[in-house]
């Protein structure tokens, strides 16, 4: 799996899941728990992961989503 996008804002999370889900692009958000250590203050990003073979059309996804500022490794 590669990072795809790499943020603190929830609601990108939840908006490039959406989209992932909806084009079928199996995809899973690493470090989730780390609101445990940090004290759920949303200092510390998390990484939104998709398979390697997927990469290509999840970022053609995301940059017709408009949100392309948040593809990590363009």
């Amino acid at each position: 799996m590669i990072e795809l996008v790499r943020t603190n804002d929830a609601v990108i999370i939840s908006f490039v899941e959406s989209l992932m889900r909806d084009a079928g692009i199996a995809c899973f958000v690493a470090d989730q728990n780390m609101s445990v250590l940090e004290g759920s203050i949303g200092l510390l990003p998390k990484r939104v992961m998709v398979d390697a073979e997927k990469a290509e059309a999840a970022r053609r996804i995301l940059k017709d989503a408009g949100i392309e500022n948040e593809i990590r490794g363009k």
